[in-house]
Formats: C-alpha cells, sequence, structure tokens
C-alpha cells in the first residue's frame, strides 16, 4: 500500500511549508496577466501535494501528483519549470500527467537563489535570480528528485523520463546528457546554444553527442529568442552524433506556445506537441 503522497512529509505544519516553498497557486506576476481561457486540469482521481524532497545541502519544495488509489510503481516524469517557477501552469501539467498515469514532480529549482513569485518582470528576474542559478546544482537537485520519487513516492525508477519548458526546455537537453538512468525527455523551446558562463559552461549544442537518452525537442518556427540556425545547427550535431533525439518545429508558432496562459499560446502546436510528448515516452518505455 502506497503512502499518500500528503504523508510523506509528516514532520512540518503548514505552515512552516509555506515558509520554505516558493511557490503558491496562482501565475507568476512576471509572466503577466494569465488569459481567461487558461487551462485548469481538476484533481479528480489524482494524488497531489506539496512535498520536501531532499537534496544534497537542503529541502527542495516540489508539487508532486500521481493517480489515486494505484499500487504502484508509476512511470516518472520530472516537470522543469520555465523561467517563472513552479507557478499555476506548471503545476497544471503536472495534474494533465498524471491523468495519464504519472508520477509527475516539478521541483523548485530556484529556491536557493530566491522567489520568482512576486518579481514584477522578465528582466529583472532574469539578472536577479536566473542568471545565479548553476546548471550543476540543477542537475544534482534533479538526481534527488529521481531518488525520492523511486524510493519514497512509487515511482519506477527504470521508467524515469524528463520534460520541461523555456529555461526547463535546456534543462532537458542537459539532463539527458547527465544521467544514463534515464529513459526519456522531450524538450519544448529550450534554449540550444549561448556563451559559456560560470554557471551555464555549456549548452544543449555542446553536448549533443553525450546524450544517454532519447529527447524530442519541439520548438516554434516564429521564436524570437531561439534563431532556426540554431535549431538547425543542433539537428546536424544530432546526425553527425546518430544520437536518439527528433526535433519538431511549428511553422509560425512563437516561443512558449504550449503556455495556455499567455498570449503566445497556439492550440493546434500545443496540442500535437502534447500528443507527441506522450507518443516519444511510451516509444521509448518511459510511459
Amino acid at each position: 500500500m502506497l503512502a499518500d503522497l500528503k504523508s510523506l512529509n509528516p514532520d512540518f505544519s503548514r505552515r512552516g511549508f509555506v515558509g520554505t516553498a516558493l511557490a503558491a497557486t496562482g501565475f507568476a506576476l512576471a509572466a503577466g496577466p494569465a488569459r481567461a481561457e487558461a487551462i485548469i486540469t481538476d484533481s479528480r482521481g489524482l494524488e497531489t501535494a506539496d512535498v520536501l524532497i531532499p537534496a544534497r545541502d537542503r529541502s527542495l519544495p516540489a508539487y508532486a501528483a500521481r493517480p489515486a488509489g494505484g499500487t504502484g510503481p508509476f512511470p516518472t516524469v520530472m516537470v522543469v519549470q520555465e523561467i517563472f517557477g513552479v507557478h499555476e501552469h506548471i503545476r497544471d501539467i503536472c495534474r494533465r500527467l498524471a491523468k495519464q498515469g504519472y508520477l509527475a514532480v516539478a521541483p523548485e529549482l530556484y529556491v536557493r537563489q530566491g522567489n520568482p513569485a512576486g518579481i514584477p518582470d522578465i528582466a529583472t528576474l532574469l539578472k536577479t535570480i536566473v542568471a545565479k542559478v548553476p546548471d550543476e546544482q540543477v542537475l544534482a537537485d534533479l538526481d534527488a528528485v529521481a531518488a525520492w520519487a523511486a524510493k519514497s513516492a512509487g515511482g519506477d525508477p527504470r521508467r524515469l523520463s524528463i520534460t520541461g519548458f523555456c529555461w526547463g526546455g535546456r534543462i532537458v537537453w542537459l539532463y539527458a546528457a547527465h544521467n544514463p538512468a534515464l529513459k526519456a525527455g522531450v524538450a519544448w523551446y529550450g534554449r540550444l546554444t549561448g556563451e559559456p558562463s560560470e554557471t551555464a559552461p555549456r549548452h544543449p549544442l555542446d553536448v549533443a553527442a553525450e546524450l544517454k537518452a532519447p529527447v524530442l525537442g519541439l520548438y516554434g518556427g516564429a521564436d524570437q529568442g531561439i534563431p532556426l540556425d540554431g535549431v538547425e545547427k543542433m539537428r546536424a550535431a544530432l546526425a553527425q552524433s546518430k544520437a536518439k533525439a527528433d526535433i519538431v518545429v511549428y511553422d509560425g508558432a512563437p516561443h512558449a506556445f504550449h503556455a495556455d496562459y499567455r498570449p503566445s499560446y497556439r492550440a493546434d502546436p500545443a496540442r500535437d506537441g502534447w500528443n507527441r510528448m506522450l507518443a516519444w515516452l511510451k516509444t521509448h518505455g518511459a510511459g
């Protein structure tokens, strides 16, 4: 019998958790006003909870969702946040995946650097928090999430996958080159190239030959932040390395075309990308 998700952290009070967690329900302020048509997925048939996950130097706040009443183990998908953190859209994605039979876990990967929830604009968020988050820290935290999911939350370590959006899309490529236990990854419009820095010494293009799991990349043809020439460079690097990967580009779609709470949302590419993601995970043994 699996422990209920809400009982996995019996030693903290709700008040104490709120002081530790960064995200609350609602959308990130820097993302702008949410569309009235934003998709809202209910929790019927699910177990959902805010949880704390032991990591190297602290506990990571996270949001987790899985099917209710199941015995597990469940295929596990780690959901990596946009630059805005684990706000309501990312939580909703966890619930959507749980309704497909997954244990979905979205960790707060900025927890050491700051709280993105109340920052009013993207430029400030990038400067004050995002630029200070080391890739090495993120990869280690995701390892901790994978271990916790298998040990404590009914996850199946043999069916481990990862998906991420925007900032998290870049992390998907890096994590697929990092963890040999990963079965599959799906990167939504994650940056592929860039100048090396102290916190981000390498980018997806640099690790294309090192992928340890198949990755599906989903990109917008009209993305102003990820030029198509960078996408083509990544395609060429993947082909040269014979990596198990595929990149789909949606003509005319902007950045964040899956973000149904933002004006950038495009229903057809978002729906097609979602279906491709589910098929990719199952095809590669992660579903």
